[in-house]
């Protein structure tokens, strides 16, 4: 029984539904003597004899009755198969999960997944909207086919395809003097109350190896889990909020100022993510290259 193939079923269901070897040979464009030879063999596996032949015609016994059941189904199944990995291949239907930071997700991603639905209508995406550390842990878990977020220093297990440098802004209130009106130096920064979003590991490790190399250290006010929720309390002049452009409010009101932070500059390389080695999908080849189009920072 192991040895039954589609050939042979494909063959059996022509003489089945023509009642006829000589129609069978016609429609398969194969010998008489030939389909004969091979629905033979298909019952020599089955073990049953499945047509009773006459001068005239052949009809199915009850054993091939049944057989014909099984086969259309199972060739039905066959072709809806391929079918639908053609589809997926021809990019018409299919999922995907894609995890991102928030600030990227937010702001500019928008824009990335209406220009591809339009192109990709068929293709239904799950967003996962996902601090950086947890990105890379849905990454990890095969959760998700591919991520957006920070470039992570020291991580081998993942690959990073740039897409653009983000860089890092203070955000507060015209009460706080800065010196300069174009940028502010991380040294006169350490002088005011800071705000930071919890979930940004990477902004914290870049913040406290610029801050150790310099001998600095910050006076942390408020840890928020959102971009929006820091910009808030910004806004209430309760301090400094650090954040990346993107994630920038807009506009900034007249009675903020949003200036880049320098000596050192600070910014972060917002990467494609996936694991090291990851061949993707032909949908999700095709959603990073519109995003690669589309994901670029404000100006």
């Amino acid at each position: 029984m192991s040895q039954i193939n589609f050939k042979l079923l494909h063959m059996f269901i022509a003489v089945a539904e023509n009642k006829s070897f000589r129609q069978a040979s016609e429609q398969l464009n194969r010998s008489q003597s030939a389909v004969s030879m091979q629905i033979k063999l298909l019952e020599d596996q089955v073990g049953a004899a499945l047509f009773h032949r006459t001068t005239r015609r052949v009809e199915l016994t009850a054993e091939g009755l049944q057989l014909l059941t099984h086969a259309r189904r199972a060739l039905g199944e066959w072709e809806n198969g391929l079918r639908e990995i053609r589809e997926v291949i021809d990019i018409q239907r299919g999922t995907l999960s894609l995890a991102c930071v928030p600030t990227i997700a937010a702001t500019i991603l928008p824009q990335a997944l209406h220009a591809f639905q339009a192109s990709y209508p068929g293709i239904n995406i799950n967003l996962r909207e996902l601090a950086a550390e947890d990105m890379l842990d849905c990454l990890r878990r095969r959760e998700a086919d591919f991520g957006i977020g920070p470039e992570m220093d020291g991580s081998t297990e993942f690959q990073f395809a740039p897409l653009f440098n983000d860089p890092i802004y203070a955000l507060a209130t015209r009460a706080f003097p800065f010196r300069k009106r174009s940028a502010v130096d991380l040294t006169e920064l350490s002088a005011y109350p800071i705000l930071l979003n919890s979930k940004s590991a990477a902004l914290r490790s870049m913040l406290e190896r610029a801050l150790a190399t310099r001998n600095l250290q910050m006076k942390i006010k408020f840890e928020v889990e959102h971009s929006y929720t820091l910009a808030a309390l910004a806004g209430a002049g309760l301090g400094v909020g650090i954040l990346p452009k993107v994630a920038l409010p807009r506009p900034v009101r007249k009675t903020m100022q949003a200036l880049p932070i320098v000596n050192p500059t600070l910014e972060r390389t917002v990467c494609i993510v996936s694991l090291r080695g990851q061949s993707f999908s032909p949908a999700a080849g095709a959603l990073t290259s519109v995003i690669h189009k589309f994901l670029k920072p404000r100006p």
